[in-house]
């Protein structure tokens, strides 16, 4: 035990590459659950940039409650069109005025949603395809006093919650975190037909991957099936290649497997996102902190995207413990799998957790005690710097989902 509350000890399973039995799942940018977690954020850090500009400090805010209701579109080969466009709502709270200064907290959401969407969806037609509408309400009063301690050099937890952290990713989740992030940078640059929306699962059975992709085509790049069907392998064979740079297991990848070509039915779109077409979407339902969703290992069930970096624990611990999990396999020998557990209690400091909780599993020969001082050296230090997370988040050095 150290003057921070840091408990080191062996966790009750096996490695998560040894087990029988792995699944992964990403869901891509595009995604309905990603684009809210994606326009939460940047509107997040949107607002806290605007505070620090006007006011000199980031005021209380959260928009971790933003969603999105679907469409209705027609596509069709060479181009479609939408017919309803998609309703997304950016729900939260926000400080509108300070010590006489006002700050235009709903323009500064809308501004900050329309440039995400452009720069990381512009197949969405922003006022056509997609409507974007905000709501944000005033800051509680009891949190707007433990966020704004006069003097205080760390702030207060705002809630008694908990993040989790885990190091380092299978092959499996290596796999799924990196074809996603492929089709949906370099690939999708050569090849336009892949929208963005792009959900991949994993599943490990022993020695033997399976990669299930759901891509989303634009219709207006295919001009009949036989391109479409040229698209769906070629984004297969892309999947394997890059599956063969993370494992020597053997690996299997389906693509889009409820299509249907003899009726016709296949995930052809308009906008590149299944949004246009029945699917809603809401922030902190996707990936977590780390981009994944990972079954076989524990998780918190709260939204990182959209919450105030400064105290908000939901993203701050999520966020720190992952860091943590990531240094500590980086620079500790012996560690095969090791989770991070982090729990705040309201008003207490953010650097002194009331337990900060590390899970091992060793490599065979390696004892706990070898190795227990050097983790909790880092996570000590890594809570001492918690704050350092906060500017790291607004400057967008962080991924949230």
């Amino acid at each position: 035990m150290t003057e921070r509350n840091i408990r080191v000890e062996p966790i009750d399973r096996h490695a998560v590459e040894d087990q029988d039995v792995e699944i992964v799942e990403r869901k891509g940018i595009g995604h309905p659950d990603s684009i809210c977690d994606g326009i939460a954020e940047h509107v997040a850090q949107a607002l806290a940039r605007e505070y620090i500009d006007r006011v000199g400090k980031v005021l209380h805010y959260n928009t971790d409650e933003t969603q999105l209701v679907a469409g209705n579109a027609a596509p069709a080969f060479g181009g479609g069109e939408v017919l309803e466009p998609i309703y997304l709502l950016i729900v939260g709270r926000a400080t509108k005025e300070y010590e006489g200064t006002k700050i235009p907290a709903e323009r500064i959401a809308l501004e900050a949603a329309r440039e995400y969407l452009n720069e990381n969806i512009p197949q969405l037609d922003v006022g056509t395809d997609i409507i974007i509408d905000v709501k944000l309400g005033e800051g509680s009063g009891d949190l707007q006093e433990v966020f704004g301690e006069e003097g205080a050099t760390v702030p207060m937890a705002n809630d008694t919650s908990f993040g989790v952290g885990h190091a380092p990713l299978t092959e499996t989740e290596e796999i799924v975190l990196n074809a996603e992030r492929s089709l949906n940078g370099p690939y999708a640059a050569d090849n336009p037909e892949v929208g963005p929306d792009v959900k991949i699962m994993g599943k490990r059975e022993g020695d033997e991957i399976n990669i299930t992709v759901a891509a989303a085509i634009i219709d207006e790049h295919i001009e009949d099936l036989d391109e479409y069907d040229d698209a769906v392998t070629r984004i297969h064979d892309h999947v394997v290649d890059l599956a063969a740079e993370y494992t020597d297991r053997d690996v299997t990848v389906d693509v889009n497997t409820a299509d249907n070509y003899e009726d016709g039915s296949i995930y052809l779109t308009t906008t590149g996102t299944s949004a246009e077409q029945g699917d809603d979407g809401s922030v902190g339902r996707g990936n977590r902190a780390n981009g994944l969703i990972t079954p076989n290992r524990s998780m918190s069930m709260e939204a990182t995207s959209g919450k105030n970096p400064v105290n908000h624990i939901g993203k701050i611990y999520n966020l720190l413990s992952t860091e943590i999990a990531e240094s500590v396999v980086d620079d500790v020998d012996g560690i095969r799998d090791l989770r991070v557990r982090l729990l705040s209690q309201i008003g207490r400091p953010i650097d002194e957790p009331h337990v900060a909780d590390v899970h091992v599993v060793a490599a065979d020969g390696v004892e706990l005690d070898d190795v227990e001082d050097e983790i909790t050296e880092i996570v000590d230090a890594k809570l001492a710097d918690v704050t350092a997370i906060t500017q790291r988040v607004i400057d967008g050095e962080l991924t949230t989902f």
